[in-house]
C-alpha cells in the first residue's frame, strides 16, 4: 500500500495532554530555586556528559518534556544523534560512549532509581575511579537535580514539543 504525502501530512495525531499547572508561575520562588540549583549542579562538568545524564534520568522517569529539551541542548552542543538515541540502551551499545560516560550513565541509574535500594558499593567506586570528588559531588548533584525536574514534569503534564532555546528555564 503506498501513501502519498498529502496523506502523510494530514494524519491526526493524538491530542497533546493537557498541562495540570503552571508552576513557574504559581511557585516562582521554588521555580527560580530550581533554576539556581540547575546552574550550581553542572558547575565543573563536561557540558555533553551533563546532557547524556539528563537525558538518561529523563528517560528512566518518563519526563517527555526533559527528553526533548536535553535531546534539542545535547544537539545543539555537537552530541551525535546516534549516542543520544542509543541512551535507552547503553548497556547493550558500550561502545558509543568512553569508560568515564559508562560510570555515569550507571551511577545515573543508581542514583534515579532507589526503589531498587541503595546506590551500589560497586557502581560508586566505579565513578569515583573516573572522576574528582568534587567532580564526582557535582556530578551526584546534577543526577538529583534532574530527578527533581522530571518529578515537576511529569507531575504537572508540562508537554514536550514547544521548547525554544531562547526562553530555557
Amino acid at each position: 500500500m503506498t501513501t502519498t504525502h498529502e496523506e502523510k501530512t494530514t494524519a491526526e495525531y493524538a491530542p497533546e495532554i493537557p498541562q495540570r499547572l503552571d508552576w513557574a508561575r504559581l511557585a516562582p520562588e521554588v521555580y527560580k530555586a530550581m533554576i539556581q540549583l540547575d546552574t550550581a549542579a553542572k558547575q565543573g562538568l563536561d557540558q555533553k556528559l551533563y546532557e547524556l545524564v539528563k537525558i538518561r534520568a529523563s528517560q528512566i522517569n518518563h519526563c517527555a518534556l526533559c527528553v526533548d529539551l536535553h535531546s534539542r541542548d545535547a544537539l545543539a552542543q555537537g552530541e551525535s544523534v546516534e549516542r543520544i538515541i542509543q541512551l535507552s540502551a547503553w548497556e547493550e551499545s558500550r561502545h558509543f560512549y568512553t569508560e568515564k560516560e559508562l560510570a555515569a550513565l550507571e551511577l545515573t541509574e543508581a542514583v534515579t532509581v532507589l526503589t531498587d535500594g541503595f546506590v551500589p558499593d560497586e557502581v560508586y567506586e566505579k565513578a569515583a575511579k573516573h572522576f574528582e570528588e568534587a567532580e564526582l559531588a557535582q556530578l551526584i548533584s546534577a543526577i538529583a537535580t534532574i530527578n527533581a525536574w522530571n518529578r515537576f514534569g511529569v507531575t504537572f503534564r508540562m508537554a514536550p514539543g514547544h521548547y525554544d532555546r531562547g526562553r530555557r528555564k
